[in-house]
This record gives C-alpha cells, sequence and structure tokens, in this order.
C-alpha cells in the first residue's frame, strides 16, 4: 500500500518546526543549501576571513608584536593620501580615467551588442564573440609585452611601418605623456569589449522577438525598432553596470597602469594612480599600515557611491535600482 506523504516520517520531521520559519526554511531546503555551501565557503574564505586585516589600517605594525600586539595609530596612516605632494595628481588619474572607462563601458559594448544581434546566423556572431573575449582572459604582463611589440621605440610596429608609411617622424613613446593619455583607454576598451558586449548581448537575447515583429509590421524602420526596443530593454542592465562601476571609481586597474607603461618615471604624471602609488610606496617603505589605510579608504568611498547612486536610481526608476 502506498504510504501519503502527508504522513510520511520526512513530512511529519519538518512539520514539527514549522513554527519556527528558519529551522522550517532549512529543513524544506537542505538539498540546494547543501549546493550552495562550496561557494558559501569560498566567499567566507576570500572575502570575509581577511576582513580582520582592516585593523592594520589603524595601527603601527610592528612584525615582532604582531597585528594585535602592534600600538593603535588612529587616523595617522590615512594622512599619507591626502598630506602627499602627489595626492591631487593620483586622484585625478584615478578619478578621471576610471569615468572614462565607464562612459566607455556603456557606448561601444552596447554598440557592438546591438550590432552582433543583426547579424543573422549562428557561426559568424559565435565567431566575432570569441576573438572579442579572447583578450579578457590574457595577463596584463602579457598585454604589457603586446603593447611593448607595437609601440618600442626601436623595433615597434608602429615606428618601424605605421609612421613610415604615413611619412610622420617616428615617436618614443615611452616618453610622451600626451600619448598615454589616449593609450591607455584604448588598451582597457580592447581587453574589457569582449567580456562587457557578452553582457549586454545575453540581455539582448532575452527580448522577446514578438516586439521586433510587431514593430515590423507596423513599419518600424531597423533604427526605430533599436531605438525603442533594444535600448529601453537593455536600460535595467546599463544602470546596473553603471551603479557597480561607479563604486570602483577609487581603485584602478593596477596591471594596466603599473605593467603596461613598463614603469616609466616620465609617464608617472598620466599613469599614476592611487594603487600604483601606494605599491611603489609600499616598495620603498615597507609600511603595509599605510597601504592598508588606502585599500580601506577606496572600499568605503565605493560603498559610499555605490549607496548614494543606488537611492538617486531608486528615487528616479525604483524598478532599475540594484536593491
Amino acid at each position: 500500500m502506498k504510504q501519503n506523504s502527508a504522513t510520511s516520517p520526512t513530512y511529519t520531521y519538518i512539520n514539527r518546526f514549522k513554527k519556527n520559519s528558519f529551522i522550517y526554511s532549512i529543513l524544506k531546503y537542505k538539498a540546494l543549501l547543501l549546493m550552495m555551501l562550496p561557494t558559501i565557503l569560498f566567499i567566507f574564505i576570500n572575502n570575509y576571513l581577511p576582513m580582520f586585516g582592516i585593523l592594520i589600517a589603524f595601527k603601527n605594525i610592528n612584525y615582532v608584536d604582531g597585528i594585535f600586539g602592534s600600538p593603535w595609530v588612529g587616523l595617522t596612516n590615512f594622512y599619507y593620501l591626502f598630506t602627499t605632494q602627489d595626492a591631487w595628481l593620483i586622484t585625478r588619474n584615478t578619478v578621471g580615467f576610471n569615468l572614462l572607462f565607464l562612459i566607455m563601458n556603456i557606448v561601444f559594448p552596447v554598440t557592438v551588442a546591438i550590432l552582433l544581434n543583426e547579424i543573422r546566423g549562428t557561426l559568424f556572431p559565435k565567431v566575432y564573440q570569441t576573438i572579442m573575449l579572447f583578450p579578457n582572459f590574457i595577463s596584463m604582463v602579457l598585454v604589457s609585452y603586446l603593447v611593448f611589440g607595437l609601440l618600442s621605440p626601436e623595433n615597434g610596429f608602429m615606428n618601424k611601418v605605421i609612421l613610415p608609411f604615413l611619412n610622420i617622424p617616428q615617436v618614443n613613446w615611452y616618453q610622451s605623456t600626451t600619448s598615454w593619455v589616449f593609450i591607455i583607454p584604448l588598451v582597457h576598451l580592447w581587453k574589457s569589449l569582449g567580456i562587457s558586449t557578452v553582457i549586454y548581448l545575453a540581455a539582448i537575447a532575452g527580448l522577446n522577438t514578438e516586439y521586433y515583429d510587431a514593430a515590423y509590421i507596423d513599419g518600424a524602420t531597423k533604427f526605430q525598432r533599436i531605438r525603442y526596443i533594444t535600448l529601453p530593454f537593455l536600460r535595467p542592465t546599463i544602470i546596473i553596470l553603471t551603479i557597480l562601476g561607479i563604486g570602483k571609481i577609487f581603485n584602478s586597474d593596477f596591471g594596466l597602469f603599473f605593467q603596461v607603461p613598463l614603469q616609466s618615471g616620465t609617464l608617472f604624471p598620466v599613469t599614476q594612480t592611487i594603487d600604483t602609488y601606494v605599491y611603489r610606496a609600499l616598495l620603498s617603505n615597507n609600511n603595509i599600515s599605510m597601504s592598508s589605510a588606502a585599500g580601506f579608504y577606496q572600499a568605503i568611498v565605493g560603498f559610499i557611491l555605490v549607496f548614494v547612486t543606488n537611492l538617486v536610481v531608486r528615487k528616479l526608476d525604483k524598478d532599475s535600482a540594484l536593491f
């Protein structure tokens, strides 16, 4: 005789804890929780466990006494970023480049995603996506060699082939600060375009094609369908990625600003950011307290920017807010 599920031992065991919704939920969804356990442990070990290191930012670390035994110095380590003579320079470069990257990460990936979506068939879009996505998996060390092969003063492709072909004098790229105002964004765009495009392309793939069919029947042109259907549909994704990008506006891609310019001292007025400055100071002063203070400052500012930006978005369009 088949046992009724309502009288089964498992059902009775779970039903005991109905009064306690938390325990009841754990028992009911235990299979899903077990599947989540490896990810939860990974996040805890890599993201939350090291957070006790925040103490370092408020101490004068002595390796003999350790983190807990070192003396407290309050906010002294934070003065390092604000009283240095390069404070304005590193802040300007960090914020300025990140604002430019933020705009580029919207305009170019959205444009390319829409163009790829207009390509019919399955082969060519996948080939293009693979080609564009490949640079995202290349380390910045290798990227620095690729850029050097292109811009080397003696044997670079630009000085040996492109500039002579255009009858333009050779340029010592690693001594030209003006050139790197454009080189840094171009390298960033080349490396990040693929992954950003895939995100927007995935969002477009979730759009019901019946909207396009209905607009086509009504006589809408291709540009009108993009303007009134595709772009409004991408708006929530654009807003969320923009909010997350604003949260990182005081952080810089260390490899991009440290490895790619090959640490050329002449380029410091353009390539010196908060991260590279702190790293170089750490190497020269061996003061991890100041480095920790800088990292903590970046994290707090990033959190505030995300919170405020999301609050503004929530006031304007609640459905598009991140939280």
